[in-house]
C-alpha cells in the first residue's frame, strides 16, 4: 500500500542532517532471567507486534524531482534481523560503558533506504542485567495512528498475551513512473480535494461548536508561544557536532509527591525546578555570568489527555495531546523554593495545565506509552524555531507497576531525546514504577562535562527536600 507522508512527516524526513539526526530513542534496562533473554525471543516478540505498527515494515520512497511529498511503501526486502541487532559490552560491562555505546549508536543516522528504525540487544551488563536500545525516525511516529515500537513490546504481565498468526505479504513496490504519475494526479485533483476539506470543516463546525472552541484554544496556545520571541543567550546553544555523550539519573517519585503536597504544585513543576537548580550550578561551575534575573528557556511539552478518550485510547487511536509549553527557568534565583514558586506560577497560567496526564491515567492505556509520548513531545518542539528556546525537556508519565518485555522484568527506562539545531543538551524524563528516570543527551564537544549533571540534579532535589522539612 502506498501512502503519502504527511506534511510534518515529510519535514522531519528532509530536515535531518548528519549533526542532528531526527530520531527518538529509548534505553531499557532489564533483569536477565535464569534462562536469559535470547536474541531469538526478542525477535519473536517484535515480530508478533509488527501488525500494530505497520510502518515499521515500510520504507520511504521519494518522488522524481520532488514533485510531491515522499510516500510510504512496503519494503519487499524487509529483514527483521537487519533492524534488531546484537551487541555485547566488554568486561566489566559497566553502566558508563553502556552509556558510551548508546551515545555512539545515537550519533549514526538511520539508513533511509530501509524502514527507519533499529533495535539493539546489549548483553554483558553487570548485575545480571541486559539492555535494549531502540531508535526510530521522527517521521515514523506521530502518536495518533503510528506508535513507537517500545510502546507495543512491553507487557503488563510476565506471560505475554496471545497474538494471532501474522501472514504479511508486502505490496508490490511502485515504479518511479507510477510515483511520478501519482504526483501529477495529486496536482490535478488538489483543488477539488481542498474544496472537499473546506466543506467537511464547515460541516463539523456547524454540528459541533465545541470543536471551534478547541481550535481557537490551540491557535491561541501557538500564538502565545511564538510571541515569546528568541531565547536568551546561553552556552547551551552553539554549533552541534556529530558526536554525543549520554548519561542518566534516577530519583524516587515519592520525594516529588511529598513536595507536591507540601508546596501545592504539580510534579512537573518540581521537576523543572530541580532541572533549573542543576543548570544554575552547572553554569556557575563553568564560570558563566549568572545574575539575579538570568533565565534559561526550556521547551517542556505538556501531555494532556482529552476526557472523552480516557476509556477508549489504545493502539491506533489518539492516546494524548501534547501541547507546547515554553518556560523560563529562573537559574539566576538562588533560593530553591522561590525557583519552584516562579515555575509553578508559569504553569498555572498555561491553559492546558488542568488537563495534564498523570501516571494514574496512563496505566489505562494499552502497552507502554512513554516512548510514544516522548516522540510526540519532540514532534511538538520541532514545529517551533530552535531559536525560541535553549533546550528541550520532555517529561511523560508511565505505569506505576512492574512491566515486562518478552517475559523479562523491565527495571529502568530512559528516553534518549535528540539534539535540535544548535542545542547542546536535551533531557527526557519518564516516571515508572515509583521512580523518575532522566535520560540526558548532550553534544560531546560542546558539553564534555555532561557527566556532572546527575550529581547536580541530586543536589538540586536535596535542596528542595531540605527546605520542605
Amino acid at each position: 500500500m502506498v501512502t503519502r507522508l504527511s506534511a510534518p512527516d515529510a519535514t522531519f524526513f528532509h530536515l535531518e542532517n548528519t549533526a542532528t539526526p531526527m530520531y527518538v530513542g529509548s534505553l531499557s534496562i532489564l533483569r536477565r532471567p535464569r534462562s536469559g533473554l535470547s536474541y531469538e525471543s526478542l525477535l519473536a516478540t517484535v515480530e508478533q507486534r509488527l501488525p500494530q505498527i505497520p510502518r515499521y515494515r515500510q520504507k520511504v520512497r521519494e518522488v522524481t524531482l520532488g514533485l510531491a511529498r515522499p510516500v510510504w511503501v512496503d519494503d519487499p526486502d524487509f529483514d527483521i534481523t537487519y533492524h534488531i541487532r546484537r551487541s555485547a559490552l566488554p568486561s566489566p560491562g559497566s553502566d558508563a560503558q553502556l552509556h558510551d555505546l548508546v551515545a555512539r549508536l545515537g550519533s549514526r543516522p538511520l539508513d533511509k533506504t530501509r524502514p527507519l528504525w533499529e533495535m539493539y540487544l546489549v548483553e554483558g551488563l553487570t548485575k545480571n542485567r541486559v539492555a535494549i536500545y531502540t531508535k526510530s525516525h521522527q517521521a515514523l511516529v506521530n502518536g495518533m495512528t503510528a506508535l513507537e515500537i517500545g510502546h507495543v513490546i512491553v507487557d503488563r504481565t510476565q506471560k505475554a498475551p496471545e497474538f494471532g498468526e501474522d501472514i504479511w505479504i508486502p505490496a508490490r513496490e511502485p515504479s518511479d513512473r507510477r510515483l511520478l504519475l501519482g504526483a501529477v494526479g495529486d496536482w490535478v485533483t488538489r483543488p477539488t480535494a481542498q474544496l472537499g476539506a473546506v466543506r467537511d470543516a464547515v460541516t463539523d463546525v456547524a454540528t459541533n461548536a465545541g470543536q471551534l472552541v478547541e481550535m481557537g484554544r490551540r491557535f491561541a496556545d501557538v500564538a502565545r508561544t511564538v510571541a515569546r520571541g528568541t531565547a536568551p543567550n546561553s552556552p547551551l546553544n552553539t554549533r552541534v557536532s556529530r558526536n554525543r555523550r549520554f548519561t542518566v539519573a534516577s530519583h524516587e517519585l515519592e520525594d516529588y509527591r511529598r513536595m507536591r503536597a507540601r508546596y501545592e504544585c504539580n510534579i512537573n513543576d518540581i521537576l523543572l525546578a530541580v532541572v533549573a537548580g542543576a543548570l544554575r550550578n552547572w553554569l556557575l561551575s563553568r564560570g558563566e555570568p549568572v545574575g539575579p534575573t538570568t533565565t534559561v528557556r526550556a521547551m517542556a511539552p505538556m501531555s494532556v489527555y482529552p476526557d472523552a478518550e480516557i476509556d477508549s485510547a489504545g493502539p491506533g487511536q489518539a492516546i494524548s495531546e501534547v501541547a507546547p509549553f515554553l518556560v523560563d527557568l529562573p537559574v539566576g534565583e538562588g533560593n530553591a523554593v522561590v525557583r519552584l514558586s516562579q515555575i509553578s506560577h508559569a504553569t498555572e497560567s498555561h491553559p492546558t495545565a488542568a488537563s495534564l496526564v498523570d501516571a494514574r491515567t496512563i496505566v489505562t492505556l494499552s502497552g507502554f506509552a512513554p516512548p510514544t509520548l516522548h516522540a510526540m513531545g519532540i514532534r511538538v518542539a520541532t514545529t517551533f524555531s530552535a531559536r525560541q528556546f535553549n533546550l528541550l525537556i520532555t517529561n511523560v508519565p508511565g505505569a506505576q507497576k512492574q512491566m515486562y518485555v518478552a517475559g523479562t522484568k523491565l527495571l529502568e527506562t530512559y528516553a534518549v531525546p535528540p539534539l535540535l539545531h544548535n542545542q547542546t543538551l536535551s533531557i527526557g524524563v519518564t516516571s515508572y514504577n515509583g521512580m523518575l528516570y532522566f535520560g540526558i543527551n548532550a553534544d560531546r564537544d560542546a558539553m564534555s562535562d555532561v557527566d556532572v549533571l546527575p550529581g547536580l540534579l541530586r543536589e538540586s532535589l536535596d535542596e528542595l527536600l531540605e527546605a520542605a522539612r
